[in-house]
């Protein structure tokens, strides 16, 4: 599981490292920019049961922490899909079980974090 630390909070979330990767990528653009956002995650197992919901800004700190040392492939499809929601009045809700949360690599396609772009439109694609 990776961690994420937002603000003064000293507990981090629970975030499978997969997502957290994603979410990572989507995050560091948008707040890059100066664009906040919502982002909403139901609690892991072994917390305290519901759902949090934080505003991402670009002054808040923020620090990603994963459990695996080497980087997470990242789907492009999936980061597509984070990105239209991250720009949405709803934010980002995060959803994941085992299923999602341990994906079997065959299944995606790399991309390089480098080669996220943004299309005519203005949205995040990767290129």
């Amino acid at each position: 599981m990776a961690h994420l630390y937002y603000g003064s909070e000293t507990g981090p979330a629970e975030i499978p490292d997969r997502i957290l990767a994603h979410v990572k990528v989507v995050a560091t653009t948008k707040l890059r920019r100066g664009e906040s956002f919502l982002l909403t995650w139901r609690h892991c197992d072994g917390s305290a049961p519901g759902r949090t919901s934080i505003w991402m800004q670009p002054s808040i700190p923020l620090r990603f922490v994963f459990a695996n040392p080497d980087p997470e492939q990242l789907d492009p499809e999936y980061l597509q899909q984070l990105a239209n929601q991250a720009n949405s009045s709803g934010g980002i809700v995060l959803e994941w079980d085992d299923h999602t949360a341990e994906a079997d690599e065959r299944e995606l396609e790399p991309v390089r974090v480098a080669a996220v772009a943004r299309s005519e439109a203005g949205e995040l694609v990767a290129a």
